[in-house]
């Protein structure tokens, strides 16, 4: 899927934690071995498009070997980014997650009403972010090509991991890569987006 232009909410994360919840308690998840744990990454900077500063906060779910993000507003009302089971993936991949989840906040999705999963919208609302996360590690974090081979090697194994064919995973990296190879910097990139669907911008 190329991304040109947005669409409607999305606050799952990293098209992982839709399955998480199920998968972490099934038989499929005693048949995984459980995974070597990695440092966890500081969160990087992150605010909404109102100027709300995000904060990222722990959630780890025991068994599961996925690590996954959810961008949404706490029962208090403030913007955060939950982190799930983050020690069960790599830092580079660790890292896209976080990006991807504030991405979710900077373009307002959080605030804006929530389509259908796995309809176009959703869809458009995951690449949106996928976009914003790549070129945020390469323009701030200095992820070169080998950065971005990095990423998408533990993307693909996490997704075929639990059940999204291979059309799903290729079509996801391709657009990543649309976005790493052409784009300019994520700043412009979510003034673009903020600009197409009427929302302030701090």
């Amino acid at each position: 899927m190329s991304v040109k232009g947005p669409k409607r909410c999305a606050i799952i994360p990293v098209m992982l934690l839709a399955l998480i919840v199920g998968y972490a308690g099934s038989g499929v998840a005693q048949n995984v071995r459980k995974p070597t744990p990695h440092d966890v990454v500081n969160p990087p900077l992150c605010s909404n498009n109102s100027g709300e500063t995000v904060l990222f906060l722990e959630r780890n779910e025991g068994r599961s070997p996925v690590a996954a993000g959810m961008a949404v507003r706490d029962a208090s009302g403030k913007p955060v980014v939950f982190r799930f089971n983050y020690a069960a993936t790599p830092a580079e991949f660790q890292r896209f997650i976080d990006r991807h989840e504030c991405a979710h906040h900077q373009t307002g999705d959080v605030d804006r009403p929530h389509p259908p999963r796995n309809s176009a919208d959703h869809l458009m609302n995951e690449s949106i972010s996928d976009c914003i996360a790549i070129l945020r590690l390469r323009d701030e974090e200095g992820f070169n090509r080998d950065g971005f081979n990095r990423v998408t090697a533990v993307m693909r194994s996490e997704m075929t991991k639990i059940g999204f064919p291979e059309i799903s995973i290729s079509s996801r990296i391709r657009n990543i890569d649309t976005c790493f190879s052409k784009y300019g910097p994520p700043q412009d990139f979510v003034r673009g987006i903020l600009k197409q669907r009427g929302l302030p911008q701090e």
